[in-house]
């Protein structure tokens, strides 16, 4: 009996070699029908056959597709046979029936790497480029959907005769390159340049064994990757990093180390199994490590810090390069200046970076979407993504409960990510950064508009944070003007709540820890160390840390030597805060010394009230000498988390919680003064710091669990950009414990901002 069906599947089914395995499928079972990609991302398939034939097809595939291939859902519909000679490949529709998942950029397969370091294969032997239908890039390189050559940047390159014959035959290339949008050769795929900083092409037959012996000598060569470019430089050489950041205007902030395997990489960084997987992963993102104490990389790559972030080369340049080189490893940090975008292109790299690199290698594969390296890194033995971009992004979320119209939700403002939603699914934007600068700005507004047109977004809900200096809230309402639509704002950290629930899928009423620097709050001061009683698109703020002011706002976080001095003039008079700066040494963390520190103590009366734990976390480092001045987001606190290591819990540090205003009140003041009085006595450093932030999560659990008993639900949610530090997150599940209750710390998206846009939408699914 010959039946007939039409199958709709949604996930990652474009541009990862789904249509030739459904070709070959059909082609085993003797089943008529076509496969065809369609306008939102989503693969069309109609077979029809014997009964028997379609249901062992429908079974093959769904238990033995290749391992690229990710369905997230389908749907099977009974069709009446049409009487099909054969199976073919249709051209793609423009049509949406559905949408589906755009794929993400992932690090070259063992085949593929394989095949570049065979002298026997001439057409891929050191191609730089190479990759097939389970590997390469995707996302960076699309204008449009449905993924096909014409709509990426493989436009540009048209298949050499034998590169048209692994695409049209599968006896030739196997399932890799059968259909394989971006099917090329070292005959007829993108070619490397290698050019001096002012733009003078060197001629040279080999620019990657050409580089590789510039970085030996010495030299800072940008390198253009998949999503931007990368600089690159000696990590052993300490001459040369100091002058890298010289150059970069980047003084502390960690660089990168790119090793060429996971055997190079086990010699400067403590590397456990669950490291291992994830840094041998298809999305191979920089993983912060502990470093190891013989580690040959300069202590100038992540000075101050007890962690190593550590990749493994994601294509055949990277690894090539890396081959060649001595040491095996090198710098590879973004190619931008300080806080600026990566550049994506050889004039930006020229203009910007031509002061900072003396040679550039490029290429000409088009970069369509700058997207940056990802990082993450263990909390209390949990994954945490820090940022989310190559390998992750645009990989969607989906929502407990769909969105009755569509959303664009503009995030925040630091190290943030925008999003549009549709139906259940939420749909992020890769890593943006800061938008403290106008092309970062920008880069938003293009980013959410192609993600727009892609998805078919029409009658949008506009969605931003009710901070409104935020320059995302500012984009978002000129986006309102244009578009004549409604604005809706949602708090800071109960965005921060929404987001960790929306991906551990909560619908009930539950209990959240938002801990970070500083957010909006509903009384108009700088929220930052909560702990939330949330209830789907309401909140209430059961106990949170003691206020202290802020004094001159962003000026306190850039040097937060302000912030010790709001601490100490909590139980201390005016001149002995001056003395114990000049004891301490603190007066040369403001730029006007003690003269700037009286102004400070004059303006606290009138400065904005803070109960961020990064403004705490700022003002403990500051006092233990780690850091006195920031030069990058979060490094205050990063290098008193790093000081903690190896730390022990000082005896009779206690941490008062009091009743004020119908919220539990954390003493941070209480507990400043008794780490005061600790260094004060020659207590060590490393214990210090690992008590005030070890004691800190004890007391933020302890108020959790206060609120567990009164709501019923045993799963606390955790977020914020410090829910990301080992030892308030270790104080904070230890006091969880005691109440039966669990941590949920989010899986796939940042704890911190670059969630943020995921939790505006989830917001809104409670009104939409």
């Amino acid at each position: 009996m010959v039946t007939a069906r039409k199958i709709h599947f949604i996930g990652i089914v474009q541009g990862v070699g789904f249509r030739p395995y459904v070709k070959v499928l059909a082609d085993k079972y003797g089943i008529k029908g076509y496969v065809r990609n369609m306008g939102g991302g989503e693969v069309e398939v109609f077979i029809e056959g014997d009964d028997g034939a379609v249901n062992e097809f429908i079974h093959e595939f769904m238990n033995n597709r290749p391992r690229a291939i990710y369905i997230e859902e389908y749907s099977i519909t009974e069709d009446v046979p049409r009487g099909f000679s054969e199976f073919k490949i249709l051209e793609s529709s423009n049509n949406v029936e559905a949408i589906s998942i755009i794929p993400p950029d992932l690090a070259i397969c063992d085949e593929c790497l394989r095949e570049v370091l065979d002298p026997g294969n001439p057409r891929r032997y050191r191609y730089p480029f190479n990759s097939c239908s389970y590997c390469g890039p995707r996302f960076a390189v699309i204008d449009s959907l449905p993924y096909d050559r014409h709509n990426t940047s493989w436009a540009s390159f048209k298949p050499c005769p034998y590169c048209q014959r692994e695409y049209d035959n599968p006896v030739i290339s196997g399932l890799r390159r059968y259909y394989y949008q971006g099917v090329s050769c070292g005959s007829c795929g993108p070619r490397l340049r290698l050019l001096t900083s002012d733009g003078e092409v060197i001629e040279t037959r080999d620019p990657i064994k050409y580089v590789v012996k510039l970085i030996e000598e010495g030299s800072i060569v940008a390198i253009k990757g998949v999503g931007g470019y990368h600089i690159s430089a000696l990590a052993t050489n300490d001459d040369v990093v100091l002058r890298l950041r010289e150059k970069k205007r980047r003084p502390t902030q960690p660089f990168a180390v790119m090793a060429l395997d996971i055997y190079v990489a086990s010699k400067l960084v403590l590397i456990n199994d669950r490291a291992r997987d994830v840094l041998t992963s298809p999305q191979r993102p920089i993983v912060l490590l502990p470093k190891l104490p013989d580690s040959p990389v300069s202590k100038y790559v992540s000075p101050g810090l007890d962690k190593e972030g550590v990749f493994l080369p994601y294509t055949a340049l990277h690894y090539l390069i890396l081959m060649d080189t001595r040491d095996k490893f090198l710098v590879m940090t973004s190619g931008n200046i300080h806080d600026q975008p990566m550049c994506t292109d050889i004039n930006c790299a020229l203009r910007k970076l031509g002061k900072v690199v003396d040679y550039v290698l490029d290429h000409d594969l088009r970069i369509a979407h700058r997207v940056d390296d990802s990082v993450v890194r263990f909390t209390d033995g949990e994954l945490v993504i820090i940022r989310r971009s190559r390998g992750y992004a645009p990989m969607w979320i989906k929502l407990p409960t769909k969105l009755r119209r569509p959303v664009i939700a503009f995030g925040a403002d630091l190290q943030m990510a925008g999003a549009v939603a549709i139906n259940d699914k939420v749909i992020l934007t890769q890593y943006i950064g800061d938008l403290d600068y106008v092309e970062t700005l920008d880069d938003l507004d293009k980013e959410l508009r192609w993600f727009s047109r892609t998805y078919r977004i029409k009658d949008p809900v506009l969605v931003c944070d009710a901070n409104p200096a935020y320059r995302s809230t500012w984009l978002c309402h000129r986006w309102a003007e244009e578009l004549n639509a409604e604005v809706v704002s949602v708090y800071h950290h109960h965005a921060h709540a929404l987001s960790v629930a929306a991906d551990w899928n909560e619908t009930d009423q539950f209990v959240a820890v938002t801990i970070d620097g500083v957010g909006y709050g509903v009384d108009g001061m700088a929220w930052g160390g909560e702990v939330l009683v949330v209830d789907g698109a309401s909140f209430n703020r059961y106990g949170h840390l003691m206020y202290v002011p802020m004094p001159g706002g962003d000026l306190a976080s850039l040097y937060p030597v302000r912030m010790v001095i709001s601490y100490m003039s909590r139980f201390m008079g005016d001149e002995d805060v001056i003395n114990y700066l000049r004891r301490l040494n603190l007066l040369r963390g403001l730029p006007n010394g003690e003269i700037e520190a009286r102004v400070v103590l004059r303006q606290l009366g009138s400065s904005i009230m803070t109960s961020g734990v990064g403004r705490f976390l700022d003002a403990v480092s500051v006092l233990l000498g780690l850091s006195l001045r920031r030069t990058y987001e979060g490094e205050p606190a990063i290098t008193l988390e790093a000081a903690a290591r190896g730390g022990s819990l000082i005896n009779g540090f206690k941490v008062s919680i009091s009743r004020a205003n119908k919220s539990l009140v954390i003493d941070t003041v209480s507990l400043f003064e008794q780490a005061m009085e600790a260094m004060l006595s020659g207590a060590k450093v490393s214990d210090i710091a690992y008590t005030t932030q070890y004691l800190l999560g004890r007391a933020f659990g302890e108020v959790a669990c206060d609120a567990v008993r009164e709501v019923g639900n045993r799963n606390v949610y955790v977020g914020g950009g410090a829910a990301v530090n080992d030892y308030v997150i270790g104080g904070l599940r230890e006091e969880l414990r005691r109440c039966n209750a669990d941590i949920k710390l989010p899986r796939r998206v940042p704890p911190g901002d670059g969630g943020i846009a995921l939790g505006q939408a989830y917001y809104l699914s409670h009104f939409l």
